[in-house]
């Protein structure tokens, strides 16, 4: 590696500090309890608000009639009077969330852990938080076509954004992330209306008055986010440690990763990027960092049949619409490719699958 001029150096140490400081430890500084209503049945307690802010800086406050939820924290689970195995399990499932590289080359291969995506341990809003999940499944995914359930739905992250092989249905690593989810959602009612709730995956931002462009998006990263995240989008490592998370190329989400979507992209870079320093880039920039991260190259699509075009044309509708899988850029086709990154497959076994719950099917296993 290069070396730093100490003003670099400086401003490294101070990303990481806030990655290992800032974002989740900060939310667990706040007050302990915590708190849902629908905000048309109840005004947001001042001091709720409060925390709302402490947790996502900048971040629109919630609208009349959003359901808002601040999840309960891992002191909150010590506290409480859940059975020792449960705790422990649930415990298992935090530090699986958080740490998800101990499970590389077995479920994990490449350099992402859940919380790349899912900051402040899946409980921040406008990060994605998890606790959604929890509450609003099963249900019907249009990404897959069928009725999914929460298992099914984090097995959905291992195969695309961490692009790996899943916890098989059932197992005890699967058991305890999902029952981390569920501790995050405690308190909130079953089939909550998706719709309302407050800070909810990652919002879409207006349409941009610019069309996105990756020149502009590059002179951004440039910028703001290559001294994290590398010049070449491979992330940072520390003792060997992924510290930051690689954003293209072998070791980041493949192609068929819900972030590959440009708005997708374009809106968690808005609410949590830099980091440290939420909702600091206009929308205009945030549209063009998505545009350049997610016109670079980066694994295949599990669901890839081996052409392309044909693969572009069967997930166009419900996902490929929105990422530039397929299209041409500067003279190439991307994700015109059979690279797989470190995974030594494609397709991930008994995950990619159909169901039917019509009562006709033979065999529904």
């Amino acid at each position: 590696m290069n070396k730093k001029n100490p003003s670099t150096t400086h401003r490294l140490k101070h990303a990481t500090k806030h990655l290992a400081n800032g974002v989740a430890l900060a939310v667990l500084a706040l007050p302990l309890a915590a708190w849902a209503t629908p905000a048309e049945d109840a005004a947001v307690p001042p001091e709720t608000l409060e925390r709302l802010q402490g947790m996502a800086p900048g971040a629109p406050l919630p609208k009349p009639g959003q359901f808002v939820h601040i999840p309960p924290t891992m002191e909150d689970l010590e506290a409480s009077s859940l059975h020792p195995k449960l705790k422990e399990t649930i415990r298992r499932g935090h530090d699986l969330f958080t740490h998800t590289q101990q499970l590389r080359g077995k479920n994990v291969f490449n350099d992402m852990n859940c919380s790349s995506c899912h900051m402040g341990e899946g409980r921040l809003p406008f990060s994605s938080p998890v606790w959604p999940a929890a509450v609003v499944l099963p249900n019907f995914r249009p990404k897959n076509g069928h009725v999914n359930s929460l298992e099914e739905r984090i097995a959905g992250c291992f195969t695309y954004s961490m692009n790996g092989q899943p916890p098989a249905y059932g197992s005890d690593d699967m058991l305890a992330l999902a029952a981390y989810h569920q501790w995050l959602a405690k308190g909130v009612p079953m089939y909550q209306p998706g719709n309302t709730m407050y800070g909810r995956g990652y919002p879409k931002l207006a349409e941009p008055e610019l069309k996105p462009d990756v020149a502009r998006g590059q002179a951004v990263y440039e910028a703001k986010c290559a001294l994290c995240h590398s010049a070449d989008g491979s992330g940072r490592k520390q003792n060997g440690k992924v510290v930051f998370p690689p954003l293209w190329g072998d070791n980041s989400f493949n192609w068929g990763a819900g972030i590959s979507r440009l708005f997708t992209m374009a809106s968690f870079i808005k609410h949590n990027m830099p980091l440290g320093q939420p909702n600091s880039l206009t929308e205009q920039q945030a549209w063009d960092l998505a545009q350049y991260i997610d016109s670079q190259e980066r694994p295949q699509d599990p669901r890839y049949t081996g052409d392309i075009a044909e693969t572009r044309a069967l997930y166009e509708a419900t996902f490929h619409k929105d990422t530039l899988y397929g299209t041409e850029f500067e003279g190439r086709i991307l994700g015109d490719h059979s690279n797989t990154g470190e995974k030594p497959f494609l397709k991930p076994e008994g995950v990619l699958r159909s169901r039917d719950f019509s009562g006709r099917a033979t065999n529904t296993n």
